[in-house]
């Protein structure tokens, strides 16, 4: 008797505890977010996708007058960080920003998590495309000169990314594939890193996203040669695409977009999406992620869904093709 007293008095606590929980949950958007919001990038500081969120939470801290805070967590291709968002509690009180890498890591490693069914997705933001750069101090001045001597020595010339799977890096070995040279590849935690080094003569080149590369370009520290697109970048005119400089059809488009954990509230994450999309449709906001080399998105979280999907398909199939090692 004492027993299935007490298993009684426990299962009424949990119950009440349940409906405690669904009742902050309806109540939460009138309310939403009354404490500070952890926004989790799965990069190091310094890439597009740690420069679109501070953007995107300076703003949502200016509109809702809670502070985001960032935080990046960085290294195993993203891994660490997106595992970090999939088991926050679903209070909407951690979001996360993941890229590209996000839709290859399935087909390179084992990941801790489906990137379908363990994310409520809030919004594809932008995109980015990629550049083939060295530093302003190498003798190199065009592909065709980075392809020759590449030939003649082969294995010699490294390039930097911002980590394997990565869209750097996928540009990296597209590129090697293409021209038939042997390159090595150097990872790193997030393309600021990246860059670093190569801005420190550690590595020979990278194809750097425009958001790492632009300022180091426009400072005159970096070279391009050209840009990894089917069209000329619109903040480097002047840069060649790689099929004008003589390389193949090179294009490798570096999506980034925001989650919520599994099980977060329906009218949070809505209400987490809405505005998020309506601050990246702002012309100063455009004019930021212009800057940085992004092009806005703002797609709806079901749109966002399907091109994870339908990502994770396209890369399973390139990462088997092109034998891409998680090591």
């Amino acid at each position: 008797m004492k027993i299935s007293r007490l298993l009684s008095w426990s299962l009424l606590g949990s119950l009440m505890l349940n409906l405690g929980a669904a009742q902050a949950q309806k109540a939460a958007p009138s309310d939403y977010p009354n404490r500070p919001v952890r926004l989790v990038v799965t990069a190091a500081p310094g890439g597009s996708s740690d420069g679109a969120s501070r953007v995107i939470a300076q703003r949502l801290g200016d509109k809702w007058g809670q502070q985001f805070v960032i935080d990046n967590r960085g290294g195993a291709g993203g891994i660490i960080g997106t595992s970090t968002i999939a088991t926050a509690q679903p209070d909407g009180y951690t979001i996360g920003m993941v890229s590209l890498r996000f839709s290859v890591n399935p087909s390179l490693l084992k990941v801790p998590y489906d990137p379908v069914k363990d994310f409520v997705h809030l919004t594809m933001t932008a995109a980015v495309g990629n550049v083939l750069v060295v530093n302003v101090k190498s003798p190199l001045t065009s592909v065709k000169d980075l392809v020759a001597q590449a030939r003649e020595k082969p294995g010699q010339f490294t390039f930097a990314s911002s980590g394997i799977g990565g869209a750097p890096h996928l540009a990296g070995e597209f590129f090697a594939q293409q021209t038939g040279v042997k390159l090595t590849h150097i990872a790193y935690k997030g393309g600021g890193p990246a860059v670093a080094d190569l801005l420190g003569g550690n590595v020979s080149m990278s194809f750097a996203s425009l958001t790492s590369a632009l300022p180091h370009i426009q400072g005159k520290r970096l070279r391009p040669l050209a840009v990894a697109a089917k069209t000329r970048a619109r903040q480097l005119p002047e840069v060649l695409t790689m099929k004008e400089a003589g390389v193949g059809e090179i294009a490798v488009l570096d999506w980034q977009g925001l989650l919520a954990p599994k099980g977060t509230s329906k009218a949070v994450t809505d209400k987490l999406s809405n505005e998020i999309r309506g601050i990246l449709k702002e012309a100063d906001v455009e004019k930021r992620f212009d800057a940085m080399g992004l092009d806005v998105y703002a797609t709806s979280g079901e749109e966002f869904r399907k091109l994870v999907e339908e990502e994770i398909k396209r890369w399973a199939v390139v990462v088997k093709t092109a034998n891409i090692k998680a090591d």
